[in-house]
């Protein structure tokens, strides 16, 4: 059991948890939740004791084996399922020990002992983790040193999942994993036969894998049974409960107030008086709910429309080398409004697909179709890279605008999501999540018709996702993303490919198939949720037969923003040259004129601002249908 009692943890003088308690029992498979920044991977180093606190204490159980991911990923010559099978440290200390034991009593306990923990079976567990995370027989004898940064943090993951630690601490395991690997540790942790506390943003994970959610808010923690989708319904149950009770109280002490203020000096009704205000000092105040609401992304529409097929492939070969494809013989389309999801593990030619429909590799053999003007941009997280670390976001963006005024290069940076003190912050102090939503929104600047997102995901909170889930789906270009999230490709493709094989290919199942296809292991299908008449494309269809039907009245919504604008910028101009004394003296027939127009500008201002209101009404309700 994890017992945390009256817990504060101040970082860099900000404060993180406040008095925090929560139980943990013994056997717990509990997501830990709440926005970036909120201290959950402080909490962690909380409880291995690497982080100092200002009150409270934790409890964990005597000789309880902790067990989390290594910062730094192994590097060494060894094999990978050597170094897996060395996390196991009584097993390797065991093993040695065996190797020089004399006495025949020590030698049958190590026997006992390594039988006890079933060591026997050690390499065929270590290599069975392996291959789930995407090792396949040959590359598990192969050295750490020969695989990239991602792969071996796959390996420590391996590592910490076969010490079967007592408490496994897991902080954000998918961000190194791909669909497959993700789907392998949700049916791994599910089955976990200790306590797993698990930081993710991943909402498929937290539903699955772990069967209650521990939330970080406010810098309090609260212990909630089930998945995530329950909790977030529980959540708004009680915050619509306490707001409504928080009101009800208001209205009760105005009432009271109002009592006291009439009646206190009156001596007939001076003991009413008192027993009310005894009754308002008792009344313990009900907070008001904080929502601290997540920034919308915003990608701008194509400047140019393309017809379909905006990309045709005819026969395609593609790699890095002549001779030596990575995908052969392709044969596909695209059209303007697609929005496919690629499938496969990594390794198998999902970035190389990219790549070529990026135009940043060319086809070896076959044709490969364009539709003139086509606009192509791509995300990725190792992009993130590229950002100019010295440099803001203003800054970055000011490059591609060199004539726009401050105002509009502000307000682009505005779309991006980023507020106006990240504005100004450099590259390399924003967080995994602002660097994710600058690149995003440079890649997409000239509102590409083809929008091609690599794990844009890694980073974001899970409001941060759905936003970005919001701003894909009003996108009006053809999107393809490659993506660990289920959550995501679920709510925004159309359309699965398989890249396998050599190839890329339309998978004719749907996700929850696909689940099946890379576990083994069949989901009830009366979880999912009821199926409706009509299919996601069917969906988008009707979505986008919608968004023709109200672009009138969006046209004319933005007419009206740009004039009320255009009449907000003239009022402050106005009110500046009022606030010049010598105005008054030097042309007071000026200065009149000026407070006219300032008039009548404000009842113009207050006329638009109806007819916005009403449009915008109108738009949404036309949406909604």
């Amino acid at each position: 059991m994890l017992i945390i009692n009256d817990l504060s943890i101040r970082v860099a003088g900000r404060l993180l948890l406040d008095h925090a308690s929560l139980t943990l029992p013994a056997g717990t498979k509990a997501g830990l939740v709440g926005r970036n920044g909120t201290g959950k991977t402080t909490l962690f180093r909380a409880i291995t004791a690497d982080q100092p606190t200002e009150t409270g204490s934790i409890s964990l159980p005597k000789n309880l084996r902790i067990g989390q991911v290594a910062q730094e990923a192994p590097g060494t010559e060894e094999p990978l399922i050597e170094i897996v099978l060395k996390a196991d440290l009584e097993r390797a200390a065991l093993m040695e020990e065996e190797k020089t034991a004399t006495d025949p009593h020590r030698i049958a306990e190590i026997h006992v002992r390594l039988a006890d923990i079933d060591a026997h079976s050690a390499e065929a567990r270590a290599a069975t983790i392996l291959a789930g995370l995407g090792f396949d027989e040959a590359a598990q004898k192969r050295p750490a040193s020969s695989f990239s940064g991602g792969w071996r943090m796959r390996v420590a993951l391996a590592a910490v999942l076969f010490s079967q630690p007592d408490l496994l601490l897991l902080d954000e395991p998918t961000n190194y994993l791909d669909l497959e690997g993700t789907l392998w540790l949700e049916n791994y942790v599910s089955k976990y036969p200790h306590t797993v506390l698990l930081i993710s943003h991943d909402r498929d994970l937290l539903n699955r894998a772990v069967n209650s959610i521990v939330y970080l808010d406010q810098k309090k923690l609260t212990f909630w049974r089930g998945g995530y989708d329950q909790f977030e319904r529980q959540l708004a149950e009680q915050r619509e409960l306490q707001e409504k009770g928080r009101v009800k109280q208001e209205a009760q002490r105005k009432h009271l107030q109002s009592f006291v203020d009439r009646f206190r000096a009156k001596a007939t009704k001076a003991r009413q008086a008192q027993s009310r205000i005894k009754a308002l000092e008792r009344m313990k105040p009900i907070a008001a709910v904080v929502e601290d609401h997540v920034r919308p992304f915003s990608f701008p529409e194509p400047q140019k429309t393309v017809a379909s097929p905006i990309v045709a492939l005819e026969g395609v070969d593609v790699g890095y080398a002549p001779g030596s494809p990575v995908l052969r013989k392709l044969s596909l389309r695209i059209d303007s409004d697609d929005r496919i999801a690629l499938l496969g593990a990594n390794g198998n030619g999902k970035s190389t697909f990219a790549k070529l429909l990026s135009g940043r590799l060319k086809g070896d053999t076959g044709t490969v179709t364009v539709a003139p003007g086509l606009k192509v941009s791509i995300f990725a997280q190792h992009q993130l890279d590229d950002l100019r670390p010295e440099e803001n976001a203003y800054e970055h963006v000011r490059r591609l605008m060199p004539e726009a005024p401050e105002s509009k290069v502000r307000a682009r940076v505005a779309q991006f999501g980023l507020s106006t003190e990240k504005m100004n912050t450099p590259a390399k102090d924003l967080s995994g999540g602002e660097k994710a939503r600058l690149l995003m929104g440079l890649a997409a600047f000239d509102g590409p018709n083809l929008f091609i997102l690599d794990e844009p995901t890694n980073h974001l909170d899970i409001d941060s996702r759905e936003a970005l889930m919001m701003a894909l789906n009003d996108f009006p270009g053809a999107v393809i993303i490659i993506s660990h999230d289920r959550h995501l490709l679920e709510a925004t493709a159309d359309r699965l490919w398989l890249v396998r094989d050599g190839t890329v290919k339309p998978y004719d199942g749907d996700l929850e198939d696909y689940r099946t296809m890379v576990t083994g292991v069949s989901v009830d299908r009366r979880e999912k949720r009821e199926a409706k008449e009509s299919s996601k494309a069917d969906r988008r269809r009707e979505a986008a037969a919608r968004r023709a039907a109200m672009e009138p009245v969006a046209k004319e919504i933005r007419a009206t923003e740009a004039l009320m604008d255009r009449i907000r910028k003239r009022i402050d101009a106005i009110e500046d040259q009022l606030a010049n004394p010598t105005l008054y003296e030097k042309d007071p027939n000026a200065a009149t004129q000026l407070a006219k127009e300032r008039a009548q500008l404000s009842s113009s201002l207050s006329m638009h601002e109806d007819k916005w209101l009403e449009l915008s009404t109108e738009y949404e309700e036309g949406m909604a249908e």
